[in-house]
Order: structure tokens, then sequence, then C-alpha cells
């Protein structure tokens, strides 16, 4: 009887511990959770005041990776963007082409074949897609979940970013953010296939937005005219 009442007693003792950590701890969790939305809501603020600019240009290195196939490809150039919508992505290595959208339509032009590929911008940078929230940085908030997670550098913000509807080119991306000047460091985004595309934002010119001239492109003669599937 004295074993079983001793057994009670812990019994009880414990249900009591576990019954007081959770009171104490709840409150805690939630305050944390709080202060996490306080912070991404200062980050995106941050990045929506530092692109908050008629356009910018910088140079960009790529990384590509196909994970069913075990291939990376890596490629480099020179980024054009002028707010809202337009975009002027100029690969120079390993091979010259030029994705151009004026925020309706979008050409790709490769020199190399004198063809070019035509289509609507929508159906390529919507809702994110391509980095198209570069061109319009208020589109984190509108189209993406955000979270907080664990940077490899601490001298930097990393923000996960799951779409509000999610499609096959894109399940979700991660932003590099510097903490001091809140400058896009580096993008990286998934699809379903959990392929890997990885690109770094370097060089970047805040005081020089490119003219409207360069996100219009006047087919070459001669050039092979495809339509791209929307």
């Amino acid at each position: 009887m004295d074993r079983l009442q001793t057994n009670g007693r812990k019994s009880i003792a414990i249900t009591m511990a576990i019954f007081v950590m959770t009171i104490v701890c709840t409150p805690a969790l939630a305050v944390s959770a709080s202060e996490a939305d306080k912070t991404i809501d200062a980050i995106i603020a941050g990045l929506e005041n530092r692109y908050n600019v008629a356009g910018f240009t910088a140079d960009f290195d790529q990384e590509s990776i196909l994970k069913a196939m075990a291939v990376t490809d890596t490629a480099s150039g020179r980024l054009m963007v002028r707010q809202p919508g337009r975009m002027r992505w100029e690969y120079l290595v390993p091979d010259p082409q030029t994705i151009i959208t004026d925020g309706n339509d979008l050409w790709v032009y490769r020199p190399q074949e004198n063809q070019v590929l035509v289509g609507k911008a929508p159906s390529f940078f919507g809702e994110g897609k391509g980095a198209g929230f570069l061109s319009n940085i208020k589109m984190i908030r509108r189209s993406f979940q955000v979270s907080l997670e664990p940077a490899t550098d601490p001298k930097r913000y990393r923000l996960r970013l799951v779409p509000n509807r999610s499609s096959v080119d894109l399940m979700e991306v991660q932003l590099d953010i510097a903490k001091r000047s809140f400058d896009l460091i580096q993008i990286t985004t998934f699809n379903v296939y959990g392929d890997e595309t990885r690109i770094v934002l370097k060089n970047v010119d805040f005081d020089n937005p490119p003219q409207e001239s360069l996100f219009r492109f006047d087919v070459p003669d001669g050039a092979d005219v495809l339509q791209m599937n929307q």
C-alpha cells in the first residue's frame, strides 16, 4: 500500500509538472512566434524600401541542378530591371541568349541560331516564377507565404517563400538578404521535381536605371520565330 501511495504521489507529481510546464511554456512559444513575425515583416519592409527604385542593373551567376539527371549547368551574364514588370536577362556564358519582357510580351533571342521565341510574360514570370518578383518586390507579400530560416552566413537573413498558388515550375524560393543593406544576394528556386536554380547577384547598381527601350525587342530580319507554349 505504501508503495502504491508512493507511486501514486509520483504519478500526480509528474502530471502536475507536465501541466505546469505546458502553462509556462505556451506563452513563451507565442511570444517567439510573434517576434518571428515582426522580424519577417521588418525584413520584407527593408527589401521593399531598398528596391523601391525606378530600376537597377546587376551581374549574375546562375547554377541549375537537374536532380533526376544529376546534371549541373552554370551560366553568367547581366540583369536589367525596370519597375514594374520589365526585365532583361543577358546571358553571356556559356552561350549568348537574351530574355526580354515588357511585363506583357516575352522574347527569347538566341543569336547563334538566329532564333526568337515569343510568348506572354505572365505565363513565365507571373506569381514570382523565374524570379519575376525582382521587377515588383511587393509581389513577395502578395504571392507568397513567408517564413524565416536559419542562414549559413551570420551577415545574412534567409527567407523561405512558398507560393500561394504552387505550380510545377515553382514550389519554393529561398532569398538570402544582406542584413545591413537589404540587398538580395542569392535567389534559390525549387520546382516540383526537386530541381534547383541558384542566382547570385553582384555589382548591383541602383543609381542608373536602364532605359525603357531595352525592354522591347525588334525581331532581326531572317530570324526564325517560334511561339512558346503558354
